[in-house]
């Protein structure tokens, strides 16, 4: 059946595009939910009337999208799951898991959009997970699977660098103090050597 689509569908088309799909899921779901509309030399008159309109909505969307492609391409997600000594994890890791931790930083991403490696990542390791954004962009998401063991490490040798960044920072400003001090030393010997002459003078 040959269709119009009324709004973007993934895999399928933008809005305005005129594509060819089986009937079936013409009938059952693209047009029950408005998502297209029949092609016929009528709603083929009426998206033309509104081609500016949504060339300029399709503008936006790739400004949009731009955006969202360099905040995503700069995050890295964790993903704990439990798994065996080997690495192999108790189930797997699914496109499902990776919405909801872009959800909790404030992404919201369709599932189908989000691509990930062998469809389901059985094992711990790090990953690059596709996420489809507008028309042929996309973005490389850096994604760490770690077990239990593997996060409690990560974290523990975390705190132990920024124990010794802060011993490190604490010890450098220590150091600097003293030197500040030193350099200061003469100029007030200087000072006092200065101001005893004068003091004599007054009492004479």
């Amino acid at each position: 059946m040959k269709i119009i689509l009324n709004q973007d569908v993934t895999h399928l088309g933008e809005e305005g595009d005129v594509v060819e799909v089986k009937d079936g899921y013409a009938r059952n779901y693209l047009l029950p939910t408005k998502a297209a509309v029949i092609y016929n030399k009528a709603n083929e008159a009426l998206f033309k009337s509104r081609a500016a309109a949504i060339e300029q909505r399709k503008a936006e969307k790739r400004a949009a999208s731009a955006s969202l492609k360099e905040k995503l391409d700069n995050i890295t997600l964790a993903i704990t799951v439990p798994a065996g000594e080997s690495g192999k994890l108790f189930g797997s890791v699914t496109s499902q898991m990776v919405q909801a931790e872009l959800q909790k930083l404030g992404f919201e991403i369709e599932r189908k959009r989000i691509d990930v490696a062998t469809h389901a990542i059985k094992m711990t390791g790090t990953y690059s997970v596709i996420i489809h954004l507008y028309e042929n962009e996309f973005s490389s998401v850096k994604l760490i699977v770690q077990s239990e063991a593997e996060r409690l490490a990560a974290e523990k040798k975390a705190a132990e660098e920024a124990r010794i960044a802060a011993e490190e920072a604490a010890k450098a400003e220590a150091e600097a103090a003293a030197a500040a001090a030193e350099e200061a030393a003469p100029a007030e010997e200087a000072v006092a050597e200065e101001a005893a002459p004068a003091a004599e003078t007054e009492s004479v």
